[in-house]
């Protein structure tokens, strides 16, 4: 059963005995705001490049210095309970930054998954997993989905509201 868990030392000590018995540690992390198929596709990829996934997911304040007002839809706990809720999420926690580097530092996972819009010359975290000897894996379909792509479709579409007829 997936765990949520906010408190990094917390989680850090979970990891820690998970190691220890060989286990891989993968980290995802993302906003996760407005589902979509891509964000599914990036979680399975994700759980199959290791036996333990963790999933950090953007506060609400690091997705609206990113994304902008109105952001994110949904609140900090919805989008944590949504992640968990997922196939091969072991573990879900939280950042207050506009990178995770140091989520990454704290839980030291083998591997760092990102989708396939990053590579090892755009990652922005690219120094510190050298520095922890963590791997870059690129997982899931191509960025064809979007939640900012879903939210402009949305506002380009004319009502459709139901309107009374009217009488004579």
């Amino acid at each position: 059963m997936t765990q949520i868990i906010k408190d990094v030392n917390q989680l850090q000590a979970q990891l820690d005995g998970l190691r220890a018995t060989g286990k891989t540690i993968v980290l995802a992390n993302g906003n996760f705001d407005l589902w979509h198929v891509g964000h599914v596709r990036y979680l399975l990829a994700a759980a199959a490049e290791g036996n333990v996934l963790v999933v950090a997911v953007n506060s609400d304040e690091s997705v609206r210095t990113a994304k902008g007002p109105g952001r994110p839809v949904h609140p900090l706990d919805e989008r944590m309970e949504i992640v968990a809720a997922v196939a091969g999420v072991d573990y879900v926690t939280c950042f207050n930054a506009p990178t995770c580097d140091d989520l990454l530092i704290a839980l030291r996972p083998h591997k760092q998954a990102k989708g396939p819009d990053y590579s090892p010359t755009n990652l922005p975290e690219r120094e510190t997993l050298r520095r922890i000897g963590a791997e870059l894996v690129v997982v899931g379909d191509p960025k064809d989905h979007s939640a900012s792509q879903i939210f402009q479709r949305i506002r380009n579409q004319p009502d459709q509201s139901c309107h009374s007829a009217k009488t004579s």
